[in-house]
């Protein structure tokens, strides 16, 4: 009986060394390529941590089941190829283009396979990303807003801020394919609205100066600043000129307002990176980009600073004001 017990826990030992006889199975780790615009010191984008919380609320928790690849352009849209290039080679999962249209743009470029997921993006359709929000074919999904809708209730605010404006410019970057189509639209609005839109562009630091010498020479009475990362990169020396020349200012990003800036009103992020999360989950769980409708923006954010209002001497009318989502005293 000594003997048949001993031959019995040997056997237990034995079966309990066999590899994988009884060992749990690793996870697979999915991994997320992200391609940022942005620098490495500066985050992926404006709210992605959003993106992440809502992937660990939906079970997939960093570090266990799910790993970020990152790549940073630094502010150079002329990096973004080849940084895409390089997450379709080392064959992520999905791609995640974390903010603006020239990086979804070269993450489809660079991979007709690799699942991408954008964030964010203007008017996805009319820039060739997707066929349609309802079907959008191929291997890109995502989340989209109007920038249209976005640009012309800034020109309504600056005209509801500052009644007698007549002439305003808008402020892009000439890079942003997303502004080419989108700028004959954004006059036409400026015409309902009594306004005579200019046009002003920025692709670099010496071009921030000089849109403000433009605004005084040609007696502007506002400017519209578009959504765009290079902007974003200069916000603090546009609000800086901003209050310097004592020009009302509306802004496409909230970051601008957080610098010092008088309002913005632009989509919620927050809402466009939960909804991407969503995404990235079904085509981890089996789902195909194809099948995947482009989740479109419902929530917009109005923020006013009553501080930047008060220095240029701006009384904000009660309406806009109790349409703010936030007013920064």
């Amino acid at each position: 009986m000594r003997h048949w017990r001993a031959f019995i826990g040997l056997a237990l030992v034995g079966a309990l060394t066999v590899p994988g006889a009884v060992a749990p199975q690793a996870r697979k780790i999915s991994r997320i390529g992200v391609l940022s615009p942005f620098s490495q010191s500066d985050g992926p984008a404006p709210s992605f941590q959003v993106f992440r919380d809502t992937m660990r609320e939906l079970g997939h928790v960093e570090g266990a089941d799910l790993a970020f690849e990152y790549r940073w352009a630094d502010g150079k849209y002329d990096r973004l190829p080849a940084l895409a290039a390089e997450l379709a080679r080392s064959k992520v999962d999905v791609v995640l283009s974390a903010w603006s249209t020239p990086a979804a743009l070269a993450a489809k470029q660079a991979t007709t396979t690799i699942p991408i997921v954008f964030v964010g993006v203007g008017d996805a359709v009319g820039v060739g990303l997707v066929g349609s929000l309802a079907r959008p074919g191929g291997n890109v999904t995502g989340s989209t807003f109007l920038s249209e809708e976005t640009v012309g209730k800034l020109l309504q605010l600056l005209k509801e801020v500052v009644p007698r404006a007549s002439r305003v410019a808008t402020v892009s970057n000439p890079s942003n394919p997303v502004y080419v189509p989108m700028l004959k639209d954004v006059e036409a609005m400026g015409r309902r609205l009594s306004l005579q839109i200019v046009r002003l562009g920025v692709q670099g630091p010496g071009d921030v100066e000089a849109v403000f010498d433009s605004a005084r020479r040609e007696r502007l009475d506002g400017l519209v600043v578009m959504r765009d990362f290079v902007l974003i990169t200069y916000r603090e020396r546009i609000v800086e000129l901003a209050a310097k020349h004592r020009l009302p200012v509306m802004y496409g990003m909230r970051e601008f307002v957080s610098a010092g800036g008088l309002m913005s009103f632009e989509p919620s992020l927050a809402e466009l990176y939960h909804r991407a999360a969503g995404l990235v989950h079904k085509i981890l769980k089996g789902a195909r980009p194809a099948e995947l409708p482009v989740e479109q923006s419902s929530r917009f954010e109005l923020v006013v600073n009553l501080k930047a209002a008060k220095a240029l001497g701006l009384t904000i009318p009660s309406p806009v004001l109790l349409r703010a989502d936030q007013v920064l005293e």
